[in-house]
């Protein structure tokens, strides 16, 4: 039996009880799913005309631009929360203190405020004053979520680049400073490439996040993807029934769908990283300039006139 500081080989007992583990944890699975199927069955909900709604072109369309309004609202808060996040590690980090200290509330307030509230408040705050805010106030829905999103998941992306640039080994940095780098060039040349490498799976968790939260727009009545299923669930009627299960089921097969795409890109992200090459390509050797018969001239009266002057 081989053993780690981590990690106890289990031992023939533990194999046995391991396996049991597991043989009652498939079947209870298997029958809570074999318990679903047969009570969607009992109510209908596996009849062919509850499913046929899909293949109706109405609700496909219905379900198309759901999906392209929550992946044009992630596309906006993504990049927008990556930046803000950007902007507030650095600034938290800065060596002036009010800076900082105002960084670090903003941060600590809006983390510790649900995102829902936040997302509800900028939008019956942008529908008030719709008339002074202009474009923002003719689309209240779409920024409030935006911005919502952005501000939350800013805060949360600019906690992450500060683990990673704290992560980064001190000598790296006074190495840097003592060749004479300013302190923008050290965080933007040494600590912010190295803080994105290494936290670069953790920050494409966050973005997960942010895709999966666009779906409260549908408190505000924003038109994605959640709020299209809701509609489309309440006015179908199927059997003298409203398909929700149906449709909760197809709409979170595309989100999932959607969480797992995101997922894949960030795995493929990660491999090239390390596959990437890096560090210092050492140059091949070059022909010497001067002959190595020169040299040993030179040296000879170099000997020579050091022997006269000591005579």
């Amino acid at each position: 039996m081989s053993s780690s500081v981590l990690y106890d080989a289990p031992g023939p007992k533990a194999r046995v009880r391991n396996l049991i583990y597991t043989v009652v944890g498939s079947l209870a699975v298997l029958g809570l799913i074999a318990f679903t199927l047969y009570r969607m069955n009992v109510t209908g909900q596996l009849e062919p005309e509850v499913w046929n709604i899909f293949n109706n072109a109405g609700v496909r369309a219905n379900i198309r631009d759901g999906v392209l309004t929550t992946l044009k609202v992630f596309a906006a808060a993504g990049v927008l929360s990556l930046l803000l996040g950007l902007l507030l590690a650095v600034a938290r980090l800065s060596d002036h203190k009010p800076v900082s200290v105002v960084a670090t509330g903003f941060i600590e307030l809006f983390r510790a405020i649900p995102l829902l509230i936040t997302i509800y408040a900028l939008w019956v705050l942008f529908l008030t004053y719709k008339e002074n805010l202009g474009v923002v106030g003719e689309n209240a829905a779409f920024w409030a979520l935006v911005i919502g999103l952005t501000v939350y998941n800013g805060c949360v992306q600019a906690e992450v680049l500060r683990a990673g640039i704290n992560a980064v080994p001190r000598g790296q940095v006074e190495a840097a400073y003592a060749l004479g780098l300013r302190k923008t060039q050290v965080m933007t040349m040494l600590l912010l490439p190295q803080a994105v490498r290494s936290m670069l799976p953790t920050m494409i968790s966050q973005l997960v996040v942010t895709l999966k939260d666009t779906s409260l727009g549908y408190i505000i009545t924003y038109g994605e993807l959640l709020f299209a299923a809701r509609t489309m669930a309440n006015n179908i009627i199927v059997n003298g029934e409203n398909p929700i299960t149906a449709v909760v089921i197809v709409v979170g097969a595309i989100y999932i769908t959607m969480c797992l795409a995101l997922s894949g890109l960030a795995n493929w992200i990660e491999r090239r990283g390390r596959h990437t090459k890096r560090g210092i390509t050492v140059a091949p050797a070059a022909e010497p300039i001067v002959e190595m018969s020169e040299i040993q001239q030179q040296l000879g009266k170099t000997t020579g006139s050091g022997t006269d002057n000591g005579v």
